[in-house]
């Protein structure tokens, strides 16, 4: 069987002001759709939106409604325009009231409700699982009861230490509604939406088929979302860990080429967060940007800075290079070899360097006493954790969530692993003392151990030194096969690790 070709017709309804516009936010990715404030009845009128598949067809149409803020005197006024002798269903006591001169007057919002939930397959009705159960609540759901029309209560704000589930979960049961979802639409779990499809499978039979699909499309949907996000930290970490800046030994230029590593570096990040934002679909303003400047960064700490390293479990050592702790380290080309073997090495290779590739002219610099400026290890964890941070930070949050994302929420990094350390003319001059004295102690290895990149990413990252042209933040940017090869294969890996 293949979906139908209409779309399911939903109408949200609730109390006033217990999230219904918000829901719609979050179902759609949209966090423009409607109007949402702290204020009662902010929804005045009745606006749709459709939920697409990945194809683009309409899967549901989904209608905000006005809140319901007088059900007890609707109820009441029925009783008055039926009379003891008459025996009309629900559909007809409530046609009873449309035809009524209240509809137009006292009952206007409460009638619009009414309307729309006639016009439509099923209601979700919106409850603020903050409120505790009142009368009020109960007359809406009998009043919405007498339309006719399948009833699947969604308990909003779940998360919050308030709320009454049981208390709520009770009441609805009393009123013969058994089929209930939880759906926190500020920060939903991550099966919600299926959850939600689910239960509304069991109410409309004649549409079964299509929410299975859309079921599934939107797994697919959050899968791929995943998988690009993951490719675009995986793209920052190349672009960082293959970056070298050449210099001199005079203090001056090493301090400037700092600077410039640093600038690069801030820059790149922002531009992967700006990404990851756009990706979700989420505004700048939910996580908002600003000025970087030397002693302090982005989420309340300096990328640079030896103590935002501890902070997020990166061991840095005391005996690392002034440079090394910010931010750089001086990368010693030739590694371990002797000024001797150096100097026999720059004797056989002769001119044949001079002119020759980027290789070449990194070893002449080096014979001659140039360095090379590189990111250091420990910064490239940092770089990696903060952006699966905020991965998992937009995957738990919701399109109705007013507040920006708080930075000290981002505590978050992958499951455990056992990395293998990135050694080499990269790592560093350290001392061995302070590197016993840091090593974290077996109460605390293993979450040390979950304070760091996955090991398969941290061989790429290795790889990755030996080619400063991979980085897209470089003086000679330029890509290859390789390069995107071993992008796909960390993103892979942190995929994995989330």
């Amino acid at each position: 069987m293949t979906p139908s070709a209409t779309p399911i017709d939903l109408a949200v309804v609730g109390h006033t002001n217990t999230g219904k516009t918000s829901l719609l936010r979050t179902l759609l990715r949209d966090e423009y759709f409607g109007e949402v404030a702290d204020q009662p009845g902010t929804t005045r009128h009745v606006e749709s939106a459709q939920l697409l598949n990945s194809s683009g067809a309409p899967m549901l149409v989904l209608r905000d409604t006005p809140g319901l803020e007088d059900a007890m005197g609707v109820l009441d006024y029925l009783e008055q325009l039926i009379a003891p002798t008459e025996r009309p269903d629900g559909p007809d006591r409530i046609q009873r009231l449309l035809d009524s001169p209240e509809a137009a007057g006292r009952f206007e919002q409460e009638c619009r409700v009414l309307v729309t939930v006639l016009e439509t397959d099923a209601a979700l009705y919106v409850i603020d699982a903050r409120d505790p159960v009142l009368p009020k609540h109960k007359d809406e759901l009998t009043l919405l009861a007498a339309c006719g029309r399948p009833i699947l209560p969604v308990l909003n704000f779940t998360r919050s230490p308030q709320a009454h589930i049981a208390d709520w979960r009770e009441a609805l049961a009393r009123l013969g509604l058994h089929a209930t979802v939880d759906f926190d639409t500020v920060a939903p779990s991550l099966d919600g939406e299926s959850q939600l499809l689910d239960r509304l499978a069991l109410m409309l039979d004649a549409h079964v088929t299509t929410l299975q699909a859309l079921r599934h499309d939107l797994g697919e949907q959050r899968l791929k979302r995943l998988q690009d996000a993951t490719r675009l930290v995986a793209e920052l970490l190349m672009d960082a860990a293959a970056l070298r800046l050449p210099c001199t030994q005079d203090g001056t230029h090493m301090a400037t080429v700092t600077l410039v590593l640093r600038k690069r570096t801030r820059e790149r990040e922002q531009r992967c967060v700006q990404a990851l934002l756009k990706r979700y679909r989420f505004s700048k303003s939910t996580f908002p940007h600003h000025p970087l400047p030397l002693e302090g960064e982005r989420w309340g700490m300096d990328l640079f800075n030896p103590q935002t390293l501890r902070n997020f479990g990166v061991q840095v050592g005391k005996g690392m290079a002034t440079g090394a702790m910010a931010g750089a380290t001086l990368d010693m080309l030739t590694g371990g070899l002797s000024l001797g073997a150096a100097a026999l090495l720059g004797a056989a290779i002769g001119g044949a360097w001079q002119g020759a590739n980027q290789w070449g002219k990194r070893v002449v610099g080096r014979l001659a006493g140039n360095l090379e400026m590189t990111v250091d290890d420990p910064v490239l964890h940092l770089l990696g954790l903060r952006q699966l941070a905020l991965v998992r930070a937009l995957e738990c949050r919701g399109h109705a969530a007013m507040r920006p994302i708080d930075a000290k929420l981002l505590d978050w990094t992958p499951a455990p692993v056992h990395p293998e350390p990135i050694e080499g003319a990269d790592a560093g001059p350290s001392n061995d003392d302070q590197v016993a004295q840091d090593a974290p102690s077996p109460d605390t290895a293993p979450e040390e151990a979950a304070r760091r990149l996955p090991a398969d990413v941290q061989a790429i990252l290795k790889e990755a030194r030996s080619h400063p042209e991979w980085s897209g933040i470089g003086d000679e940017p330029s890509t290859d096969m390789r390069r995107d090869q071993l992008i796909g294969q960390m993103a892979q890996a942190l995929f994995l690790a989330l």
